[in-house]
């Protein structure tokens, strides 16, 4: 049995250990998936399992709840504890850079559409949030652009008549099918458009670079 293996049997076992402590297995979970994301554990296993428990409604509840508490954990240990780690493990990435740029403009929207992007690894970006400019406040809030992907996940979760047996590989319905398609489509759009808000914001930084340099060059009148 590999790593992979081994992580998600003891995923699978600690959510059937959630769902039999009934009511107070709903802070047991949030905690369990807070503790995944801070350790760099996709959360898909976790937010099917959700919805396998709690049902789509109350399911996508405790995940938004958990995957922004896990999230925030991960954005404040790379901006107060890890930051050294955190940028060396970004260094010289220049779609990051590039990220880093335009949350300093508007942290609020480049949150939100990296959030709704499906390019962008969950994980890791909330660790290189920590090191950007980009408020507390515009991070978490921006975090809403989780939901799209948390809800559909839960649904899919909700329709698995065993905890043992979830997977992300799990066949699906129509419905689900369509709902799938739906999350790509606004994934796509999410991408184009922080792809091309990036680009704009970098252009114009080189712009005023560059206006800069030949400012300092100019000859004295």
């Amino acid at each position: 049995m590999n790593l992979i293996e081994l992580i998600q049997t003891a995923l699978q076992s600690s959510l059937v250990w959630v769902k039999e402590l009934g009511a107070i297995g709903v802070l047991a979970y949030i905690l369990i998936y807070n503790l995944a994301t801070v350790l760099f554990i996709p959360g898909s296993l976790l937010t099917l399992g959700g919805g396998a428990i709690y049902g789509v409604v109350w399911g996508s509840l405790y995940v938004f709840i958990a995957a922004t508490l896990g999230a925030t954990s991960a954005f404040l240990i790379g901006r107060y504890v890890a930051q050294d780690w955190v940028s060396k493990k970004i260094e010289g990435n220049v779609t990051f850079n590039a990220i880093a740029s335009a949350v300093a403009q508007d942290g609020f929207k480049v949150v939100l559409l990296t959030r709704l992007s499906p390019i962008f690894p969950f994980n890791l970006l909330n660790y290189a949030f920590g090191v950007t400019q980009v408020s507390l406040k515009d991070y978490i809030l921006g975090s809403v652009g989780m939901l799209p992907a948390t809800i559909l996940y839960v649904y899919l979760g909700s329709l698995a008549g065993d905890l043992t047996s979830i997977s992300a590989k799990q066949p699906l319905s129509s419905e689900a099918q369509a709902a799938q398609w739906v999350i790509r489509i606004i994934g796509l759009v999410a991408t184009i458009a922080v792809t091309l808000y990036i680009t704009r914001i970098a252009k114009k930084a080189l712009a005023e670079s560059v206006a800069g340099s030949t400012d300092d060059f100019s000859p004295p009148n």
